[in-house]
């Protein structure tokens, strides 16, 4: 596969600082940076972005994420291997990625599973880093940015 174009946020050079620094803003508030991985890369599966999910892989172990998670993330709930709190998580993280899929896209239960294990900062550094897996997966797929490509 060949990219369509350059990466847009690196064509326009005020957009990429600003996608980093609220990607920055997640980090510390309450959510391991394990668990964020594990979103990134649970949302970037759905949205078939193959470039966030080769990223993904790489940035979660690097976080500390075992190879077990990283082979079962795509079938979390049927794996032994993942915490409550980071099933709450990746609940979240499916539901805000598949806002069409229903009704109420998040429903009580998945936000009061998350809002079980997360304070207010948590919740925010979670729902922004869905927000930017989410941005990140929609620019790399329109653009077709290939896996491993340095894109950014």
């Amino acid at each position: 596969m060949e990219a369509r174009m350059k990466n847009p946020a690196a064509l326009i050079p005020e957009a990429l600082p600003a996608i980093q620094e609220l990607l920055k803003a997640t980090r510390n508030r309450g959510v391991p940076d394990s668990t964020l991985e594990l979103v990134h890369l649970r949302g970037s599966q759905i949205n078939g972005c193959s470039y966030c999910v080769d990223y993904g892989v790489r940035s979660a172990r690097k976080a500390g994420v075992a190879d077990e998670k990283l082979f079962a993330v795509a079938a979390w709930r049927e794996a032994p291997y993942f915490s409550d709190e980071e099933r709450a998580a990746l609940a979240l993280a499916e539901a805000a990625t598949r806002l069409s899929d229903r009704g109420d896209a998040v429903p009580d239960d998945i936000w009061d599973a998350a809002a079980d294990h997360f304070d207010e900062q948590g919740l925010a550094a979670l729902t922004l880093m869905i927000g930017i897996t989410n941005l990140f997966n929609r620019i790399n797929v329109t653009t077709r940015q290939p896996a491993g490509a340095p894109t950014w």
